[in-house]
């Protein structure tokens, strides 16, 4: 089974769950009933297990391209010897089609469970996800639609617990999340694989701005999430004090702001961009941690 996690990435989805979750606790102000947390939690797992197989499949000719003069050593929560393995032939391309597929039905019907308008942002992630990939050697500007894709499991959280959320806080919520994809996720990961992009003329936002436009952009991304996270109780029900806005302060200073500030000032190639982004991998659990100890203790 390790070829088929691998291609979906399961240590980095099952970090991914943090952000749902923290998201629909902050939009709720509390625990949905055993049933629909338990089926949410295994529909974003399936959600995202087929999502980052999708990215594999679609990306296969690219991925065997950049792997021609080797493969880097990754990041700590995407370390694995066999990350890409359609790429490097340790799984058919049918065998990962059926893996997707599989869980993509299961996504589906556990999303018409919860609320069939969740599947409607289930496809549409799909399908961003796929033209994100395909626009590789097109345009930097994909960026923006990683942000979008990211986005699409919060929303699908939010849509749980609230069939006709406001529009107002929803926004803020989705700006936040996007934020944190562009700086905290996308960019260094292109930083961290630009020896590899360069091989197949990829455009990406560190190829294509350069280190210094790039660690810019990461900063700023990243400062506008930290400050966002101070407005997010507005779209809570719970009273969230000081202490909150403290602990979610205190969180993104060390897990975003730091390592994107020795990023910026060092404009490395590799071994930083993949400092920040484990570090901002483990931002939505740390989310989830502080909402969960104040719903707890509402």
């Amino acid at each position: 089974m390790k070829p088929f996690f691998a291609l979906s990435r399961t240590t980095h989805a099952v970090l991914d769950l943090a952000m749902p979750g923290f998201v629909a606790l902050l939009w709720l102000g509390g625990f949905p009933s055993w049933q629909v947390l338990l089926l949410s939690i295994f529909a974003a797992f399936a959600a995202y297990t087929a999502t980052y197989a999708l990215n594999d499949l679609v990306g296969v000719a690219a991925d065997k391209e950049k792997f021609v003069g080797g493969i880097n050593a990754g990041y700590s929560v995407e370390a694995s010897e066999l990350r890409h393995p359609l790429a490097q032939n340790a799984l058919s391309y049918r065998s990962g089609l059926l893996w997707f597929g599989a869980w993509l039905i299961v996504a589906l019907v556990c999303s018409y469970i919860l609320n069939p308008m969740i599947i409607l942002v289930l496809v549409g992630a799909s399908v961003l996800a796929a033209i994100y990939c395909m626009l590789l050697k097109v345009s930097f500007l994909r960026t923006l639609i990683s942000g979008l894709v990211k986005s699409s499991g919060p929303l699908a959280a939010i849509l749980v617990v609230d069939p006709h959320p406001a529009p107002q806080r929803l926004l803020l919520v989705i700006l936040w999340i996007f934020c944190w994809e562009i700086g905290g996720q996308n960019i260094p990961a292109d930083w961290n694989d630009t020896a590899e992009d360069k091989r197949v003329n990829a455009k990406t936002v560190p190829l294509q701005l350069g280190p210094q436009k790039a660690g810019l952009l990461v900063l700023l991304a990243l400062g506008l999430v930290v400050l966002l996270s101070l407005f997010l109780p507005l779209a809570s029900p719970l009273p969230l004090g000081w202490v909150y806005l403290v602990a979610t302060l205190a969180a993104g200073a060390a897990l975003l702001l730091r390592p994107a500030y020795r990023l910026y000032r060092s404009r490395e190639e590799g071994r930083l961009a993949a400092e920040l982004f484990d570090h901002a991998s483990y931002y939505p659990l740390a989310q989830l941690a502080i909402i969960t100890l104040f719903v707890v203790l509402k």
